[in-house]
């Protein structure tokens, strides 16, 4: 009998979601455990899913596909390549570690005042159960319905439980999701209606994979499904609303949507705009390789500038997803596996810095950096496992970061010399901003406020010691995950039907 683990992995979360919304206001303690003990239930059982994937299969494993809505050729279809499992993985590893950061979290537990922490716990699982489906998705228009669905436990978790411009902050994200999704909902039924035209009712990615599109036709799609990535990615110039949903809502909100959810965005660029539009790949590269370039320079440059702890963390996501975008268009196999595998670390390290300053900032009172200074002197274990995501963050030699943004480099330097030495501009500002961000928070005099930080706590030690773990052992043994990567970017090459001038020696 075959075991349906995506199945099991994905609707798990969602169960204990409805169970944990059904219990009494007054269960926060069980619901938070509960939610625990949920999330740690399914990362147990995509180790072992992910323990059966063979690197010589077929490209996607742990497959399912039944009927869903016949009379529109709908099917519950799902499987992972070695992309999906990748970021499937990254989603069950940082939903429990957000947990574990939100369990003291100012704002979800406002109790009698303000809406308690079982809805917080409930959403975060409802989210993990649509992102999973997301990166699973094998059936267009599951994908779809999942790539919606994250914006609903999101809009609330920034909505009802963030700070004081949380409307706003709420508003501005699912208006500018939306727009992206109304973007590619008109590309995917256009899709389905050539998909008829010739011959078949379908949304298999496979079958939609091999239709036969004019290039003009091609073109008009990529924008469609292209845009709406790139608002989820974000992408310069479709960034704006980031910066707002990740400093309005709650530190743990923002692991969740810097770590994973954007992960939908530039996970979607690389399965749908390269393999579904491959003429219309090739036509807007250049544009996009210029966006991605300015991204990276743009994210870094108004890094430098922000005051706010959260809002400096943003930023510097603007930039890091600048160049996952140009390893992903670089058209080159390092520069796709460099940019999966960005994909990976950027979630450990983002959902580290994320951590650490919603510690800090329940901590202290504050998010503005001015407000801090000389963390080290009572806190050295949070200043030691800081330092560590602000070394990440400016990709050092031995974590995981580092060898993306080599790769990444590497592959774009093969077709783009120019922009590649550009883009490395934004490495260098890195550096800066980091160190600068470090500095000013760690070192130096203290004020009496500082002083009353506490050093971290037994279950923060717990949440934030996997991802510095994780960093450390995926920067110096990187090889096991870009092997798992490796095929399916080759497939993707394949559709491309380009030279891969970088082929040779993929692997570091």
């Amino acid at each position: 009998m075959t075991v349906p683990w995506i199945t099991i992995i994905a609707v798990l979360p969602l169960i204990g979601s409805i169970v944990i919304a059904a219990l009494p206001r007054t269960s926060t303690q069980f619901a938070k455990r509960l939610a625990l003990f949920v999330s740690l239930l399914v990362l147990v059982l995509t180790a072992i899913m992910a323990a059966q994937f063979r690197l010589d299969g077929p490209r996607f494993q742990f497959v399912e596909s039944y009927p869903w809505i016949p009379q529109f050729g709908v099917r519950y279809a799902v499987g992972l390549d070695g992309i999906g499992l990748v970021l499937v993985a990254l989603t069950v590893i940082l939903v429990p570690i957000a947990l574990m950061g939100a369990w003291r979290e100012k704002g979800a537990v406002r109790g009698k005042n303000g809406p308690g922490a079982k809805g917080y716990f409930a959403l975060i699982l409802a989210l993990e159960t649509a992102i999973i489906g997301v990166f699973a998705a094998t059936d267009l228009f599951v994908f779809y319905v999942l790539f919606e669905a994250m914006l609903i436990p999101m809009y609330f978790m920034i909505g009802r439980y963030g700070g004081p411009r949380r409307q706003y902050a709420a508003v501005k994200f699912l208006l500018y999701s939306l727009l992206g999704g109304l973007l590619m909902l008109a590309a995917v039924i256009v899709l389905a209606v050539t998909a008829r035209q010739q011959g078949e009712t379908t949304f298999a990615f496979e079958a939609l994979r091999n239709l036969s599109i004019d290039e003009s036709t091609q073109r008009w799609l990529f924008l469609g499904f292209f845009i709406a990535f790139a608002i989820k990615a974000p992408l310069w110039p479709f960034h704006t609303w980031l910066p707002d949903a990740a400093s309005e809502g709650r530190p743990t909100s923002a692991i969740l949507l810097v770590g994973l959810m954007d992960k939908a965005g530039t996970f979607g660029m690389i399965r749908y705009c390269l393999e579904l539009f491959p003429d219309a790949a090739h036509f807007f590269t250049p544009a996009v390789i210029v966006l991605a370039v300015v991204g990276v320079l743009y994210g870094a440059l108004a890094t430098i500038g922000q005051k706010d702890i959260v809002r400096l963390i943003a930023y510097t996501s603007v930039s890091h997803f600048g160049l996952i975008v140009l390893g992903i268009f670089a058209m080159t196999s390092q520069g796709q596996v460099g940019a999966t595998f960005y994909m990976l670390s950027h979630g450990f390290s983002t959902g580290a810095l994320f951590l650490l300053a919603g510690i800090m900032i329940a901590r202290r009172g504050s998010r503005q950096i001015d407000d801090f200074g000389g963390v080290i002197k009572v806190a050295p274990v949070l200043a030691g496992t800081f330092l560590v995501a602000c070394l990440s963050g400016l990709a050092m030699p031995g974590l995981s970061t580092f060898v993306s943004e080599f790769l990444v480099l590497l592959g774009t330097f093969t077709r783009y010399p120019v922009l590649a030495v550009i883009a490395t501009l934004g490495i260098v500002l890195a550096a800066l901003y980091m160190l600068w961000l470090y500095q000013r928070t760690m070192t130096g005099p203290g004020g009496p406020e500082v002083a009353k930080i506490k050093d971290l706590g037994r279950r923060e030690k717990l949440a934030v010691a996997p991802l510095v773990a994780l960093l450390l052992l995926l920067g110096l043994f990187p090889k096991p995950v870009l092997d798992v990567i490796d095929p399916a970017v080759q497939q993707t090459m394949t559709r491309l039907q380009v030279q891969d001038v970088s082929a040779e020696g993929n692997n570091p």
